[in-house]
């Protein structure tokens, strides 16, 4: 949209002037008539170009707090009768999120040139996933997209809850990982080549373990710009390759089988599928529909093809519950709910039950990750110590063994 600077006179003949957004001079004429003022003169404003810090300040994403928070607001203005145009338009202005306001902004822009809502936000994949458009082009059918929103936003507040547990349960471990790292690249740079040096004076023979560690200090001083650059371009190729479809579904299925944050994966994974088809279920969308939606929303490759091996099951007239058996993804718990879902007609609400427990099997997992990696951090940093004493102690000890064997047993 383009700014425009108007004059006009409104209902009692007074002259009123201001700034409108609109598409043309011939639109902003058109919604000043409707708000009862009749324009004078209407011309475009040249753009303002952004400060290299307010530009900065822009360059935000649109994470899980902020689309929360636009359902709620969307809920509460759809449901207060607010036209949607209006809503957004509100909404654009009031958050402090400039790539949503933005996003907000495109919206309201489709919307003015004729698409719907469902058109417009799927414009924007990067923000509104497909479980998102879908669930809004239900509402636009059937007529309850407020209530759409709010489904929306309880679905994914669970989503945000379950992200920061996540990473307040893996913030300890990282730092204490980090910590163990700087730690021994300064004993490598540092500490162990002064007690080289020494070691070197005296014309020792050095046991295994310190040859070992001077050695390692040694490669580590004379080719740390290797190996930090080795590091980089290896952790950039990872990455190069985690970006490829083969790449991608290799390392979703890995994440499942690490020990201790595996199963934690798997669990929070099967909670959002049962959250997912609970909340389709109860809007209507068709199972096949709702599965294709659902594989894209559980952000893993591995569990999608999973999904989409359960839609392609149900094409063929299998039953939901004898699909998602033939993945063996699921456990007995998940089979037996569905298949009883199916059988009494309520597979939203019991799917519904079995997120629920999942949520809280991963929210208690997650309050004791710490607890379960900490006994490896220990070990860990002990299997350090050990290293570094007997390396560096232990010729210290021979040598005041042999000068005390040399001067008769006197100190």
């Amino acid at each position: 949209m383009t700014a425009f600077h108007y004059k006009g006179r409104n209902g009692r003949g007074e002259m009123v002037a201001g700034q409108m957004d609109g598409l043309s001079p011939d639109a902003v004429a058109t919604h000043l008539f409707n708000l009862g003022i009749t324009p004078i003169d209407i011309h475009d404003l040249p753009a303002k170009r952004p400060s290299l810090w307010a530009r900065e300040l822009g360059r935000t994403r649109v994470d899980l707090t902020d689309l929360v928070l636009f359902c709620r607001q969307m809920y509460t203005l759809l449901k207060a009768g607010v036209p949607i145009m209006q809503a957004l338009q509100g909404l654009r202005e009031s958050t402090h999120n400039r790539a949503l306001a933005a996003v907000i902004g495109q919206v309201n822009e489709a919307l003015d040139a004729g698409l719907d809502l469902t058109a417009a936000v799927k414009r924007h994949p990067k923000v509104f996933s497909s479980l998102f458009v879908a669930l809004v082009q239900i509402g636009e059918t059937s007529g309850t997209l407020d209530q759409s929103f709010l489904q929306l936003s309880a679905y994914l507040e669970r989503d945000r809850e379950t992200e920061q547990r996540v990473k307040s349960a893996t913030r300890y471990p990282m730092f204490v990982v980090i910590a163990l790292v700087i730690a021994v690249f300064i004993i490598n740079m540092f500490v162990i080549p002064a007690f080289a040096h020494v070691y070197a004076g005296l014309h020792a023979k050095l046991p295994l373990a310190t040859r070992i560690l001077i050695a390692t200090s040694h490669f580590t001083v004379s080719y740390w710009y290797d190996v930090l650059a080795a590091g980089v371009l290896a952790a950039l190729g990872v990455r190069a390759y985690v970006r490829t479809q083969d790449g991608r579904y290799r390392w979703h299925r890995l994440r499942l089988q690490l020990p201790i944050v595996g199963p934690i994966f798997t669990r929070a994974l099967l909670g959002r599928f049962a959250r997912a088809l609970a909340v389709t279920v109860k809007s209507g969308v068709p199972l096949i529909q709702g599965l294709t939606v659902i594989s894209r929303a559980v952000d893993n490759e591995y569990v999608a093809a999973r999904i989409l091996q359960m839609r392609d099951g149900i094409e063929r007239g299998e039953t939901l519950s004898r699909a998602a058996q033939a993945t063996s993804l699921f456990p007995a718990l998940v089979l037996q709910m569905i298949s009883v879902g199916e059988e009494s007609g309520a597979v939203d609400s019991l799917m519904a039950e079995v997120a629920g427990y999942y949520e809280r099997e991963v929210d208690y997992d997650l309050r004791n990750l710490s607890t379960a990696i900490e006994p490896l951090l220990v070990v860990a940093m002990g299997i350090l110590v050990l290293i570094l004493a007997l390396g560096v102690f232990l010729p210290m000890w021979d040598l005041a063994h042999a000068a005390f064997n040399h001067n008769g047993g006197q100190v």
